[in-house]
């Protein structure tokens, strides 16, 4: 399964995720997502989803669900 960080405070989420099998972690800043297959944000503003410095793409929980959140998470992990 993946590598995915979640940004703090957001604990359900990572709940949610692990209960699908993945490796979740937290992380308050960019550099402590390193090494993710993907990052989970509360917005894309707080953070610069275009730096190049980043291999992993990632997703913006605002207006989604929980639930929301895992079927885009697995769904970007399987193209």
């Amino acid at each position: 399964m993946a590598r995915i960080a979640v940004e703090t405070p957001l604990e359900d989420v990572k709940h949610a995720l692990e209960q699908k099998g993945h490796e979740v972690f937290m992380f308050t800043n960019e550099e402590e997502a390193k090494g993710s297959n993907l990052a989970i944000v509360r917005t894309l503003n707080e953070i610069d989803a275009d730096a190049k410095q980043f291999e992993f793409p990632f997703v913006s929980m605002e207006g989604m669900s929980v639930e929301e959140i895992v079927e885009e998470v697995e769904e970007r992990l399987n193209r």
